[in-house]
């Protein structure tokens, strides 16, 4: 911001004189006063604290030796305060999530793949039953409860993808035990689904419920987040289009959900607007071949366009 300009005093002639004498020199510009607190103002910094009303010792220079400038005066004026910094330690919850995510970087060779899933057969089937579902079996019905169950068909049908290392050797898991990412005031929290292939629908969603709302205030005990095989994270709830999630060690791949957004689509021949999530698959490529991947999130693609197939598990 320009400075204010301060002009020139005008010369003063002498009364009597015969001959005219050599104008005064200009008389020099009033120095800029001082905060409270020593530093100085502009000029324009002092116009704008009079306008204003900010008190000037509670304003910090950000000029040429702390001088204050117009600029910070209005920044305070407007509420924005002095640019300050505030160092706060990480919680243990923080530091450990930190440890773990640069683990995952270090360890796996990570590589992500992506789909598209038409939501419109699954919004319908829930708009129809919603109501019924929840006064039934007291849990709202969500989507999180068809991508599980989806994810542990496909889980099946693919045994690489809830695989995991140690050492040498790949152990495959007969069980399912699906984490779900929850975000909470302290952090990302997967707390697991043990073994989710023995539960309905109602039972996901009731759980996932229990835990979003232990998460709020720091009741989810490390045992409920300890273990699982795979986890979803759903990052549409945050407005999140697409995104690449880091793998959960020692766990070999994680489903990456996403908002739903209308887009324009080719069905039968014919251009419509359809409902549109993109999926992604994060995978440990030393564990599970781009093929297995690939299959693993059309698996889950087919399973929700076609929810029936959910129940009669084909």
């Amino acid at each position: 911001l320009k400075e204010g300009e301060v002009s020139e005093a005008q010369p003063v002639a002498s009364e009597a004189s015969a001959a005219p004498k050599a104008e005064a020199a200009p008389a020099a510009a009033e120095p800029a006063k001082s905060s409270a607190g020593g530093a100085s103002l502009s000029p324009s910094a002092r116009r704008a604290v009079g306008e204003t009303g900010v008190d000037a010792s509670q304003v910090e220079g950000s000029g040429k030796g702390g001088r204050i400038t117009k600029a910070d005066v209005l920044n305070v004026a407007s509420g924005g305060g002095s640019r300050t910094e505030k160092h706060v330690p990480m919680s243990r919850l923080r530091q450990r999530i930190a440890e773990r995510l640069v683990d995952a970087q270090h360890q796996a060779a990570m590589l992500t793949t992506f789909n598209e899933v038409d939501m419109k057969p699954v919004m319908d089937l829930r708009n129809r039953y919603k109501d019924q579902f929840e006064k039934v079996h007291g849990a709202r019905l969500g989507f999180m409860s068809f991508f599980t169950k989806a994810a542990v068909e496909a889980l099946k049908r693919f045994p690489a993808v809830n695989a995991s290392i140690d050492g040498n050797d790949l152990i495959y898991h007969n069980f399912f035990d699906v984490g779900i990412a929850i975000g909470s005031p302290r952090g990302l929290v997967v707390p697991i689904l043990r073994n989710a292939e023995n539960m309905s629908m109602a039972s996901i969603e009731a759980q996932i419920r229990e835990y979003a709302e232990r998460a709020q205030t720091g009741k989810v005990t490390i045992e409920e987040m300890s273990g699982g095989t795979f986890t979803i994270t759903n990052g549409g709830t945050f407005g999140s289009m697409l995104s690449t999630p880091i793998i959960n060690p020692p766990q070999s791949a994680i489903l990456g959900m996403h908002n739903i957004v209308e887009r324009p689509v080719v069905v039968n021949g014919e251009v419509v607007v359809r409902p549109i999530m993109y999926v992604a698959l994060t995978y440990d490529h030393r564990v599970i071949d781009g093929r297995e991947s690939v299959l693993f999130l059309r698996t889950i693609k087919e399973m929700v366009e076609d929810p029936a197939r959910l129940l009669l598990e084909v």
